[in-house]
């Protein structure tokens, strides 16, 4: 019989912690909720419900909430993260963890916008999700329609995969990524969202913004070849053009001073330094990556 376990990362959802874990158990083996320094009743009510209830002393993010909660997945087969705050139907956790039992995948992300995209998403959200998609596609080479999401299932054996860097959102961000590079399969399956229950406690701009930072910084280690090489072949391009440009105002008179000239011709050298620190780098992360994978 396969074990699965519901992972809940909660801060202050009193109001729907309790209905989250009662509907949730009704699919899993286990419930874990990780009260993540709620100043409110979250935790009481948790465990009230019916749910193991692991807690923080003080906010340390969603990542951190969701390492505490992996770390104690000892004996499941099968994990399943749902957000607390109701958006996410635990009643759709079988259509999450089928693709795993049946040996399809080893990550299933639940995706708001898997077939067109979801009516009652604000319209300014999906602009910023789709941003977030883009970019966090790029970093992992995948092909993911809602890299944001949290209602996500995982195959214990993925465990290992995963370091938890990010303490915050970037988390879903970073575990797409994590997976793909260590030649997981991930697919997804379409679920619905509620958002006329969202608390509402993060700027949904601020928070977006967050994100993607971490995204970009992430692709430093990642993707260097989108992070150094391309700046420095757009630094190249451009001095190769000015230099000409000035090079031919100076030859025809137009100009009295080289120093344009020389400048151009810095900028160039400047990314071709660039370009070969990714391409150095793009080669080191590869050899890591192989190295991890074939341990």
């Amino acid at each position: 019989m396969t074990h699965i376990t519901a992972i809940l990362p909660a801060y202050n959802e009193q109001v729907s912690i309790g209905s989250t874990v009662l509907s949730a158990k009704k699919h899993v083996n286990r419930v874990i909720v990780v009260d993540d320094g709620s100043t409110d009743n979250t935790a009481y009510i948790a465990d009230m419900a019916g749910a193991e209830v692991i807690k923080h002393l003080e906010n340390l993010g969603k990542g951190a909430a969701l390492k505490t909660g992996f770390d104690a997945v000892n004996g499941s087969d099968i994990i399943v993260t749902v957000d607390a705050d109701g958006q996410h139907s635990p009643s759709q956790i079988p259509l999450l963890i089928e693709p795993i039992i049946n040996g399809e995948a080893d990550v299933v992300n639940g995706s708001r916008y898997l077939n067109g995209g979801e009516k009652n998403t604000p319209k300014y959200r999906r602009v910023g999700q789709s941003v977030l998609d883009i970019a966090t596609n790029i970093n992992g080479r995948t092909h993911i329609t809602d890299s944001q999401s949290g209602f996500r299932a995982f195959a214990v054996h993925s465990i290992p995969a995963f370091r938890f860097r990010q303490m915050g959102f970037g988390i879903e961000s970073e575990m797409l990524t994590e997976a793909s590079n260590a030649g997981l399969r991930i697919k997804e399956v379409e679920i619905g969202v509620r958002y006329d229950v969202a608390n509402n406690k993060r700027n949904p701009i601020s928070h977006g913004v967050g994100v993607l930072i971490k995204v970009i910084n992430d692709m430093e280690f990642n993707r260097p070849l989108y992070y150094f090489t391309m700046p420095g072949l757009i630094l190249i391009l451009i001095g190769l053009v000015a230099g000409l440009i000035f090079f031919g105002d100076y030859l025809g008179g137009e100009s009295r001073s080289l120093a344009p000239t020389v400048v151009a011709g810095l900028i160039c050298i400047t990314g071709i330094f660039i370009s070969f620190t990714g391409i150095i780098l793009d080669t080191m992360t590869r050899m890591i990556n192989y190295n991890l994978n074939n341990k």
